[in-house]
């Protein structure tokens, strides 16, 4: 997945609370799976009428905050199921950084996986970015600082474990970050396994 050390854009206001998975990604599209093209159903029925024409209203069809690539919602955002589809619609749809008072904690977890940043503040920090969202400021959000820095320059500190913050930084998925972590012990078991089960490793003759 792509690294993230830094992003820097008009931020997009949504402070509805509870902000479920199936608001941000409806069941009827999970058949999809795919990750391409799932931004175009990301919010599908905030942002679409019943003939699919845009609702002006919804905060992302809106200057200055069309292709906004921060998000500042409510709290408890991307409660509800466990669907990835989620999190890989938000980011088909160009968003990188999600900020909010709180997040469901399997949808933070596949934010994590798949590059985006969640960041988690408390109400008197969450209500000034809110604020400067609200009124089209640009942010920039630094993930080797762990700060956002708003247009009057206050900067506004958060805190992602460390773990968290080397995969987005490397762009590791799940699996990259166990091959880093534990690759010399997955290596030596494999080389400790051929010597004792060779018959594991034998590939197949070919038919003739």
């Amino acid at each position: 997945m792509t690294p993230f050390t830094t992003v820097t854009s008009v931020a997009a206001p949504m402070p509805d609370a509870d902000i479920d998975t199936d608001i941000i990604f409806p069941a009827r599209f999970l058949l999809l799976t795919r990750r391409t093209g799932l931004g175009a159903h990301a919010f599908h029925d905030l942002r679409f009428d019943a003939n699919g024409a845009e609702r002006a209203g919804f905060v992302l069809h809106r200057a200055p905050w069309r292709g906004a690539r921060i998000l500042v919602a409510g709290a408890n955002f991307g409660c509800g199921s466990s669907r990835e589809q989620a999190p890989w619609a938000l980011a088909d749809l160009g968003l990188r950084c999600l900020i909010a008072p709180g997040f469901g904690d399997i949808f933070h977890a596949n934010c994590i996986h798949n590059g985006l940043l969640p960041i988690a503040l408390a109400a008197a920090p969450h209500a000034a970015v809110m604020a400067a969202a609200l009124a089209g400021q640009v942010l920039n959000v630094s993930l080797p600082d762990q700060a956002i820095t708003l247009t009057d320059g206050q900067r506004i500190a958060f805190d992602l474990p460390a773990r968290q913050r080397q995969s987005l930084l490397m762009g590791w998925d799940e699996i990259d970050l166990i091959r880093n972590e534990h690759g010399a012990a997955i290596s030596a078991f494999e080389a400790r396994q051929r010597q004792a089960q060779p018959w594991l490793h034998e590939q197949p003759q070919p038919e003739h």
